[in-house]
């Protein structure tokens, strides 16, 4: 399994009259986690579509909101991958905030695309070595 912890902290013009960050920019949150996910992997969603010719559109997100955030909080992003890609890739999240309680969990699926035929395409090889390594077998036979 593939771990990634970024934080990012909530800004007022993030918080709707409540005082509370703004439903709609929890997706914000789960990107920036995503992005500096494959960053710290070495990638980036532009290295990827200049140097690889592959997109990763949205397919589909699953957010479940526990508990608001509110402004000035430092919030951590966590961001795993629990199995490797194949047709698609997907992100698991949670929004932690700093007593350390889990406010947001998001499920995000994205897939591959290959920019020049506009068509769906396995999970590109230099993303699958750079993930490999995490979800190596610990079983060793006897």
């Amino acid at each position: 399994m593939y771990v990634f912890k970024t934080k990012k902290r909530v800004r007022y013009a993030e918080t709707d009259k409540m005082g509370y960050l703004y439903y709609g920019h929890y997706a914000k949150y789960y990107e920036i986690g995503r992005v500096e996910a494959l960053r710290d992997l070495g990638l980036s969603y532009q290295k990827m579509e200049d140097d690889y010719g592959i997109m990763l559109p949205v397919l589909s997100l699953e957010s479940r909101f526990k508990m608001p955030a509110y402004y000035d909080e430092e919030l951590e992003i966590v961001t795993q991958l629990k199995e490797l890609p194949s047709k698609m890739i997907t992100f698991h999240h949670q929004i932690i905030n700093p007593k350390g309680v889990i406010i947001n969990t998001a499920i995000v699926k994205l897939f591959f695309v290959d920019m020049k035929s506009n068509k769906r395409v396995e999970t590109p090889a230099h993303l699958a070595e750079k993930l490999h390594p995490y979800f190596k077998s610990t079983n060793k036979s006897t």
